[in-house]
């Protein structure tokens, strides 16, 4: 069994092997030649700042000592914060994760601990070291489980926010664990977290919880401007949320008529579009305020378009493409919007798409977040956009153009995990395999071996 020496003994070894006296070595790494001493014959605890030194000068990795130093200045001493936390901080910057969770695990068995750990986990998530981050909110959680407090519904949020990805299975498990905690939160923070789950169900296309979360924020919002309003006087003194109140009651219109958009009821989405258009009442003229209304009446005038195309007023289809061309951000959704209507009402819209070739065939590569949108938005836009690219093109008999949009669907579709529209692309391929070429099937199968792989 080999036996591990001391962070002192290693010190003092190699002290011996370079010929240096514990002064001069002291110079080296910028310690006291007494802290030195104190630290090789075992009369000092070492600092981190001290380790760090030492370690720098003895040219090793930053990380070197650091299992060591949990057993010898941290397991075998006196729990002591001041000593721990700048350990801790130095194992997240350097991803030691397993030396972080060794310490952890030892403070969380000492209650009193956890505000110490909960302010390291806010430090971790404002930094975006995510990993040791969820890591103690998730401890955290659990050490609290059995309060109601604003610190457990924090954790809960931060956990979820962490967990949103490209993976729409686990964002769908990671909203539906969340919800039950967003009415534990702050006031103003309920806003937020309320407007973030909007936007995960959104992605996943869950309507009906789209339109519940939407009702409870207009409802939130509404409540919070009035008070804002009633607090006037000292506003600089309450808690703020990230985006003015009036933004998010309109963003429940917004949601309110993507809803109805989505069970076709187009006339009632107007009336929700014409509502958030609609933002004369809101007084205050900063520039975030006017940013947000300047925003809101653009995202209408888009949506107006949207729905009367897709009620059949296909006459405002030039006028809508004349609209989003020149926004960038625009750009996915509108041609999103575009093909599914050609789809519905049967429209030859070849000259739009010869139009924004470059752009789609950007879209086919990697769909990048653009504006405010954000990437789980933008990411099953894509795959829909695809998807109905592909109906497009088969309806037209186009069947080359009509397997390369289908295989980017579905390639995309099991890279987020999506199975609805994995399964839609597995009918739309059943439906016109016998026009597949050979390499269009031997790449079929490639990915449908990838999906089955993924599931095992």
């Amino acid at each position: 069994m080999k036996i591990t020496p001391t962070i002192r003994a290693e010190v003092q070894t190699y002290l011996i092997r370079k010929g240096l006296s514990m002064t001069k070595f002291g110079r080296i790494i910028d310690l006291n030649p007494g802290t030195v001493s104190g630290i090789v014959t075992g009369n000092r605890i070492i600092s981190m700042h001290q380790l760090d030194r030492i370690t720098l000068g003895m040219d090793l990795p930053a990380d070197h000592f650091y299992e060591r130093y949990i057993e010898e200045c941290i397991m075998e001493e006196p729990l002591n914060w001041k000593r721990i936390s700048p350990f801790l901080y130095r194992c997240v910057q350097f991803n030691r994760l397993d030396c972080l969770q060794r310490v952890v695990s030892v403070l969380l068995d000492k209650p009193t601990y956890l505000h110490y750990l909960y302010e390291l986990a806010e430090d971790c998530y404002e930094e975006s070291y995510n990993e040791a981050a969820a890591y103690l909110y998730e401890n955290i959680a659990e050490g609290e489980k059995y309060q109601h407090s604003d610190r457990l519904a924090v954790c809960h949020y931060r956990i979820f926010t962490i967990q949103i990805g490209d993976d729409q299975n686990r964002n769908l498990k990671a909203a539906t664990r969340f919800e039950d905690f967003v009415e534990r939160l702050d006031e103003v923070v309920q806003l937020d977290a309320l407007k973030d789950l909007a936007n995960v169900y959104r992605s996943l296309r869950e309507w009906d919880k789209v339109d519940e979360i939407a009702k409870a924020l207009g409802i939130k919002a509404e409540i919070q401007y009035k008070l804002d309003q009633h607090h006037d006087a000292k506003k600089e003194n309450l808690k703020k949320p990230a985006s003015p109140p009036f933004a998010y009651w309109a963003f429940s219109h917004l949601l309110h008529a993507e809803v109805c958009e989505a069970h076709k009821d187009y006339e009632k989405a107007l009336q929700h579009t014409y509502t958030y258009a609609d933002l004369s009442w809101v007084k205050e003229t900063d520039e975030i305020t006017l940013e947000w209304k300047k925003r809101y009446k653009e995202w209408a005038e888009a949506n107006t378009y949207v729905n009367k195309i897709h009620a059949g007023e296909v006459g405002a289809l030039a006028d809508y493409v004349a609209f989003f061309s020149s926004k960038k951000e625009e750009t996915l959704p509108g041609l999103d919007n575009v093909v599914e209507v050609a789809n519905r009402h049967h429209l030859n819209i070849d000259h739009i798409l010869k139009q924004f070739e470059t752009e789609i065939f950007a879209l086919l590569d990697k769909p990048e977040r653009v504006g405010v949108y954000n990437q789980q938005f933008i990411t099953e836009r894509c795959v829909h956009f695809t998807c109905a690219l592909a109906v497009y093109y088969f309806n037209k008999s186009d069947f080359a153009d009509g397997f390369t949009f289908l295989l980017s669907c579905l390639e995309k579709s099991a890279l987020i995990n999506n199975k609805s529209y994995i399964i839609k692309c597995v009918k739309l391929y059943d439906s016109y395999q016998e026009y597949a070429s050979s390499e269009t099937k031997a790449a079929y199968r490639n990915l449908i071996k990838e999906v089955e792989e993924d599931e095992t």
